[in-house]
């Protein structure tokens, strides 16, 4: 039996992620009601997913429904923002009810462990890509930005950067090792774990903050430019998973992990001395330093400038390799 775009809406999107006491109206009218709390900021952010750039076109709709999601919620916690609200627009070659449901059902777990509930949005026809604006809550004047870095700073990062662009490659043909080897990398991808609880715990504390979702140097780069300092990093110090080491050579290894992108880890920067094993310990992930903030405006490995090994980082338009399909 095939449903119309409002029965679609009404029967997989219109009860998604968490029943939160703070939604006055949610999906069903032409906007939502909401009911921000007294004395916190709001935050907003928003990122769209497309078939064949952000993802592969056989990913499962489960996978692609998590990561609409993930991606977001990863900006709030870049924030040191509790996500709390989404709204999401979702475009769909055909009225696939099998696909939506499937879609829907990876969106609602992470939106449950989240906290967090879909409020609204559309549906139409058109090339498979969900957007998504997620709305969370920060304490006025305690927002984590990527201005605030300031020289001697210990750079950190959460996690093992690198792991979602091996596991790309190795969804798409790339890279080639026994399955019980890159099951690990492939999952890295599939499903990313927004760091929201680590974002909390950095409040009051890193000077500044970013998710890497571009990869590690270009990320870290956006975050010297906006503090308007350099930076200066120890490749002997980079966290490698066991995974990475046994799939992919030194060199592949070093450049996913420098470059990679897509795994939506924190990188961040505190004052040094800061104990930031605690800290991760607090939030459930390992952290490593992994270099310091300098003031000369460049962002060097080892003493050499990055851009001259890694390029810029993935940029829609600039002419940059389409990461899968």
């Amino acid at each position: 039996m095939s449903l119309s775009e409002f029965e679609l809406i009404e029967t997989f999107l219109s009860r998604l992620g968490e029943q939160r006491d703070d939604i006055v109206l949610g999906v069903g009218d032409d906007a939502a009601l909401l009911r921000p709390p007294p004395g916190l900021e709001l935050a907003c952010a928003a990122d769209t997913i497309v078939e064949g750039v952000h993802f592969p076109v056989d990913l499962s709709a489960e996978d692609v429904g998590y990561r609409a999601l993930a991606v977001n919620l990863s900006d709030m916690a870049a924030m040191g923002a509790e996500p709390a609200w989404a709204l999401l627009a979702l475009t769909m070659p055909r009225a696939d009810q099998e696909w939506l449901r499937r879609f829907a059902h990876g969106l609602h777990a992470l939106a449950r462990e989240h906290g967090t509930a879909v409020v609204g949005g559309d549906m139409s026809a058109g090339p498979l890509s969900a957007t998504l604006t997620i709305l969370g809550f920060v304490p006025a004047g305690q927002a984590l930005r990527r201005a605030g870095a300031r020289t001697d700073d210990e750079i950190w990062v959460s996690g093992t950067p690198g792991d979602a662009a091996a596991g790309l490659a190795a969804l798409t043909g790339a890279l080639e090792a026994p399955p019980g080897v890159i099951a690990p990398l492939i999952e890295r991808f599939r499903r990313p774990r927004p760091r929201v609880a680590l974002g909390l715990v950095l409040r009051g504390i890193a000077s500044a903050c970013i998710d890497v979702s571009d990869g590690l140097v270009a990320d870290l780069g956006k975050l010297c430019s906006a503090s308007r300092v350099g930076a200066s990093l120890d490749s002997t110090c980079l966290p490698f998973s066991a995974a990475m080491r046994g799939a992919a050579d030194p060199v592949k290894a070093r450049r996913w992990v420098l470059a990679g992108g897509d795994d939506y880890e924190l990188l961040f920067t505190v004052p040094a001395g800061t104990d930031c094993v605690s800290l991760g310990r607090s939030a459930g992930v390992d952290l490593t330093q992994i270099g310091v903030i300098e003031s000369r405006a460049s962002v060097r490995i080892d003493g050499e400038p990055a851009a001259a090994e890694l390029g810029h980082g993935f940029d829609h338009f600039a002419g940059t390799p389409r990461r899968p399909g």
